[in-house]
């Protein structure tokens, strides 16, 4: 475990003094800091049945800054590794394969929920401006969050997935984007078919479909299976990257 620890602080160590994590956590807090303004401006409008969580992670600003932060945290993961050719030298060194691994994706997680801290203070910090004026409610608040963290997991082992791919980050980024963005847009297409057809389609359907999964969270409701679902594709793509990475291993 101490080879892990090192690993997991070397990896934690390059990306906080590179420029990309703090491009990263400028362009979270600015599209977030637009989601709850519009959320805010919808509930001034009209009233609504949702709450201002619901409204903010619902925004489609929401999704645009999503699907980026994945190819930006995985990209250099792997790929940066075997452009500079540190990748055959690491491998010199006694570490296993599934130590490296997990110690880029262990580090990844921990920087994208970083990420997601100052979106959580922004709704605090509108709690105590207007004195608990606007509902907030907390359980929806902890499910958003929840379901975030959790499909961060699995998008995030898709993007160490890509990088051990490849050793172009562009590509790496390229691939990890249009995966997440693919897996968004089937379940949103499934789900939209699922309503013309018969509610056991629709239920199947739902599994697969991150929006809903989002909706069903930001109203407060805790579902157990896209837990299960997030967490056990993420742990297969894992799997996938560390036969991806013995393989290189081993022929280099």
């Amino acid at each position: 475990m101490r080879i892990f620890w090192v690993l997991l602080k070397k990896e934690l160590r390059a990306f906080f003094v590179s420029p990309m994590a703090y491009i990263v956590l400028a362009l979270i807090m600015v599209l977030n800091g637009f989601c709850l303004r519009a959320a805010l401006s919808l509930l001034e409008s009209a009233p609504s049945e949702g709450s201002i969580v619901t409204w903010t992670f619902d925004a489609i600003w929401f999704w645009l800054s999503y699907f980026f932060v994945f190819p930006l945290l995985t990209m250099r993961l792997f790929s940066e590794e075997k452009k500079m050719g540190t990748f055959e030298t690491l491998f010199t060194a006694p570490v296993r394969a599934w130590q490296v691994v997990w110690a880029k994706y262990i580090a990844a997680v921990i920087i994208y929920c970083v990420l997601w801290v100052p979106s959580y203070l922004n709704f605090e910090l509108l709690d105590w401006i207007t004195l608990g004026q606007i509902e907030m409610p907390v359980g929806a608040l902890k499910g958003s969050y929840l379901i975030l963290f959790v499909m961060g997991l699995f998008n995030l082992a898709m993007g160490c997935l890509a990088s051990a791919l490849t050793s172009n980050q562009i590509i790496a980024a390229v691939m990890s984007f249009t995966a997440s963005l693919l897996h968004f847009l089937v379940g949103l297409f499934i789900s939209v078919i699922g309503r013309q057809v018969n509610e056991t389609f629709v239920d199947i359907t739902n599994y697969f479909a991150s929006r809903e999964h989002i909706r069903t969270f930001t109203s407060g409701l805790i579902d157990t299976r896209p837990l299960v679902y997030y967490s056990s594709l993420a742990l297969l793509f894992l799997a996938l990257t560390h036969q991806v990475v013995e393989f290189r291993r081993w022929r280099s």
